[in-house]
């Protein structure tokens, strides 16, 4: 077997092991990616709120699924509930979150309002 690699006392070859070690890499980045997104910047991003998991009915759900999430500035993070039933829960939730953020609620959204990166949060 010339494309194969020894593991062991057994031989695998090359494309099983590239196959096996490609969907564990995916996985690794996909992790990396999620961690980025949530990385504080000083700058508003959807990705700080987006999986933070508020009770819908009983079930814990991320926000991106509860809600539309957008950036109208640098600063600023809105959240729209698709079901406003579910604001006072969100809210909650991100009080709760180690994020920091106090939530203002604005009738049928919450506006989170982003400080900028003291030197204390640097570290």
């Amino acid at each position: 077997m010339a494309n194969a690699i020894k593991r062991g006392e057994k031989q695998m070859p090359v494309n099983k092991l590239i196959s096996e070690n490609q969907e564990k890499m995916s996985k690794a980045v996909e992790f990396l990616h999620d961690e980025l997104k949530s990385l504080r910047t000083g700058l508003a991003s959807a990705g700080l709120v987006e999986n933070i998991k508020a009770d819908y009915y009983g079930t814990p759900t991320p926000l991106k699924a509860m809600a539309a999430l957008s950036v109208p500035q640098v600063d600023t993070i809105v959240i729209k509930p698709f079901d406003p039933a579910s604001i006072r829960e969100i809210e909650k939730a991100i009080r709760n979150s180690d994020l920091s953020i106090a939530p203002i609620i604005e009738g049928k959204l919450i506006r989170l309002s982003i400080p900028p990166l003291s030197e204390e949060r640097r570290r």
